[in-house]
């Protein structure tokens, strides 16, 4: 009776040593069995694309050109031909200041030089006779000449009583009224070229070498719906030290009642463009404390190499260096990967 229950005992200690036995070699298998088994991630192929970095900087419109119109000389205005908003033409006389005593002075001068030519004149005849001396001739001669010139200044001072436009433009508001008494630091008007227009902005200097004459930038104006185009004339010599950014000018070559000017400007730049650049999505780049890396795919392993970004947009990042078009950058799992370890690709994509 004593001997069935130590069988039974020692039948329930074998079956437990057994079962264990069957767990431990069923856990070590599964361990050495998971180093063979790749880890599935998903992977961006990189390909060369455009990429360009879009900058919004501000920017003011200016007449083409833009003139204060002023007397060159003091006195009464006599006659104005102002009509403010209106377009005069190149040498239309804008204003007139007195000058009856000038022209007076200038018909006594005329006087005198035709009594004086008369007299060169007789006294010609008589030096070919030595009726007079050729001193005397001379002196007459000198008249004449001294007569002229005086002549020829005195039309120089009627000519600046007249106002006159000094190129094709746009009137802005008088500021004198007729008969005013006026000096060269008073403002008559303002004359503006408007047909076209001056775009002025600055930029970052690390943009200084993308812009030169001729390149085209789209601006919009405070307000305004349409998007405008203008052409980079020329830019400043040098980078402002205060700011550190360089002064750019354009033209406008376009007429709409948008653009007047003296208005607030936005201008969008595609600045830094490279045809050739390498972008990976931006979940692919992870950040570290001195330098930035990827994993990339080497036959069936991952590598972690060292990357310097550049440009960067709201899905995709350019890699300056570390990486090659045609390589395989994983996107998914990067926590989950160590050096060397085995990986698949589940799914492959590109730009």
């Amino acid at each position: 009776m004593h001997f069935v229950p130590k069988v039974i005992g020692l039948i329930i200690v074998a079956t437990l040593f057994l079962e264990c036995k069957s767990k431990k070699g069923a856990v070590t298998g599964g361990r050495n069995s998971g180093k063979n088994v790749p880890l599935s991630v998903e992977g961006f192929l990189v390909r060369a694309s455009s990429v360009s970095d879009a900058v919004e900087v501000p920017g003011t419109l200016f007449p083409f050109e833009e003139t204060q119109i002023r007397a060159e000389v003091s006195g009464r205005v006599v006659f104005l031909n102002i009509q403010e908003g209106t377009q005069v033409k190149k040498g239309t006389i804008l204003a007139k200041l007195f000058d009856r005593d000038l022209q007076a002075q200038l018909q006594k001068l005329q006087v005198q030089l035709e009594i004086a030519v008369k007299t060169v004149d007789r006294q010609k005849d008589l030096l070919a006779i030595n009726g007079i001396s050729q001193q005397d001739f001379d002196l007459s001669a000198l008249n004449v000449d001294n007569l002229k010139a005086d002549i020829q200044t005195t039309r120089i001072s009627i000519s600046k009583t007249e106002i006159r436009a000094p190129y094709e433009g746009k009137i802005g508001l008088r500021n004198v009224s007729l008969g005013s008494y006026i000096s060269p630091t008073d403002i008559i008007t303002t004359l503006r070229e408007v047909d076209k227009l001056k775009l002025e902005f600055s930029i970052p200097e690390k943009y200084a070498k993308n812009i030169a004459p001729g390149y085209a930038v789209k601006f919009k104006v405070d307000g305004g719906k349409k998007e405008h185009e203008a052409t980079v004339m020329a830019t400043e010599g040098n980078v402002d030290q205060n700011t550190r950014t360089l002064k750019i000018r354009a033209l406008v070559n376009e007429s709409h009642p948008e653009l007047v000017p003296g208005v607030f400007a936005k201008v969008n730049l595609q600045l830094g463009r490279d045809n050739n650049a390498l972008m990976v999505p931006s979940q692919a780049v992870i950040p570290q404390a001195r330098n930035k890396q990827v994993i990339l795919l080497r036959k069936t392993s991952a590598r972690f190499v060292v990357v310097e970004t550049g440009i960067r947009d709201s899905a995709y990042v350019q890699i300056v260096s570390g990486i090659h078009a045609g390589d395989t950058v994983i996107t998914s799992g990067l926590m989950s990967i160590l050096p060397d370890g085995k990986i698949k690709i589940s799914k492959l994509t590109h730009l």
